[in-house]
């Protein structure tokens, strides 16, 4: 490195935003994700004597995940090689296979790649690296916010330990905020800025276990609050709720979080709780989900769950999905509260969703000759030579209008598919079901 780099990497570190200058150096700095880091941890242990396989480090944004990456690198007698996913391609990695080749050949030393948002390289790329991380070329470690054995080539997962980051808890989030406000070095301590309990907690919820959203909303409230008579910046509750806006919800909608939410949602209404269910409906309208999609899963579970115990949530999951659609939003978020209170609270069947599987599997699988000749058209010429509709009996002229006769095939007589619990209109239609049939044979006894 020149005197020009040299100076202009200077620069860059101090105008670097504060969560990239209070980004921890060694493990003792790190905070949180103690289940992976703790001293008495795997990933600690191999940290510390410099013996590491190929990693993954998946979470959400703002949890350590480049952080733990840097550390190994302050930390390693490997030679530490950085790219990113979102502007690196198969050159970078064929170029850096190649230094990884020589420095091994004729230096003995180890090469770790650090590839940040690994989930971003396709499945060309990533093959491109699989050969030289099983010979040992390479040590692997991949940052991604997205399920890794949904987003990466199975056989680099394999070959990788895979550490899941949870979001911060809130008291880390505090001991990071509270470090940059003190730090005089590398955060915001030459500015003699004080900041109040209740706006440091605030932070620390908010930023829903970010860290760098934390830190981000602390120096936008440090730089643009003006000093006091006194020199002293002052950071209370309302300057904190100025400078983070609205919540930062971990909420990609084409990542996990979108699916674990959405998946949280109907378990929820399946299992008649309608607070947990309003709760995650709120967070996907937050979150600014498409209502369209929010509609379509209301009304599958009002078929799928409620179903014939009460036939009339369908109704009102359809009416709701018309509704959002004609009034938009946000006023919208109104019948689909409403649907979704209802279907929750409704009671459950899943009756007719397994009756119609079980239907679809022998459909499949069973070889059937045909529908019974009585049940067959007899109205074009013709039918009637063929037997079609001989002997049909027509519900309508028998008592209670049902007759009991052979609907089913004749390989499936005998099957039942729809079967009935006892829950709300269900139960109903089962006792219906049940009287005309015991009415029906007792009129055949006699």
């Amino acid at each position: 490195m020149d005197l020009f780099e040299y100076n202009r990497a200077k620069k860059a570190a101090s105008d670097a935003p504060l969560a990239a200058r209070m980004r921890p150096v060694t493990l003792d700095e790190f905070v949180g994700q103690q289940h992976i880091i703790g001293k008495d941890r795997l990933l600690y242990r191999a940290i510390q004597g410099d013996r590491l396989g190929s990693l993954i480090f998946y979470g959400p944004p703002g949890t350590g995940k480049t952080t733990l990456a840097r550390i190994i690198a302050n930390t390693t007698k490997s030679e530490f090689v950085q790219i990113n996913a979102t502007t690196a391609g198969i050159k970078d990695i064929k170029d850096t296979v190649a230094d990884a080749k020589d420095r091994l050949g004729m230096y003995g030393k180890r090469t770790i790649l650090f590839i940040d948002e690994i989930h971003r390289f396709n499945k060309t790329q990533q093959d491109t690296l699989l050969p030289h991380v099983e010979d040992g070329t390479l040590i692997l470690i991949g940052a991604t916010t997205e399920n890794p054995y949904f987003e990466v080539n199975r056989a680099l997962v394999s070959r990788s330990v895979i550490f899941a980051l949870e979001p911060l808890k809130q008291a880390d989030i505090r001991i990071l905020l509270e470090r940059a406000i003190q730090d005089k070095e590398k955060g915001m301590g030459t500015y003699n800025a004080h900041i109040t309990d209740e706006a440091i907690d605030f932070l620390a919820d908010t930023a829903n276990g970010d860290a760098r959203t934390a830190l981000n909303a602390l120096e936008l409230a440090v730089l643009t609050t003006e000093p006091g008579t006194d020199g002293r910046i002052f950071i209370d509750l309302h300057t904190a709720e100025d400078c983070i806006q609205r919540r930062a919800l971990q909420y990609d909608k084409d990542g996990d979080n979108h699916y674990d939410t959405i998946s949280a949602f109907i378990k929820s209404m399946r299992g008649s709780d309608p607070d947990a269910a309003l709760y995650y409906l709120a967070k996907m309208i937050y979150a600014g989900e498409d209502p369209k999609f929010i509609a379509r899963r209301v009304v599958i579970c009002a078929s799928e769950d409620v179903g014939n115990a009460d036939p009339h949530a369908l109704q009102v999951a359809v009416a709701a999905a018309q509704a959002v659609q004609f009034v938009g939003m946000p006023e919208g978020r109104i019948p689909l509260a409403q649907a979704v209170s209802y279907v929750a609270c409704a009671p459950k069947s899943n009756a007719a969703y397994l009756a119609i599987d079980r239907a679809l599997s022998d459909v499949r699988n069973i070889q059937i000759q045909g529908v019974p000749p009585h049940l067959r058209d007899g109205h074009y010429s013709g039918a009637k030579e063929l037997g079609n509709a001989t002997g049909y009996l027509y519900a309508h002229d028998f008592p209670n209008h049902y007759v009991k006769q052979q609907y089913l095939p004749d390989e499936l007589v005998g099957t039942v598919y729809y079967q009935m619990t006892d829950n709300g209109v269900e139960h109903r239609m089962k006792e219906h079901m049940k009287r005309l049939k015991d009415q029906a044979e007792r009129r055949d006894r006699s």
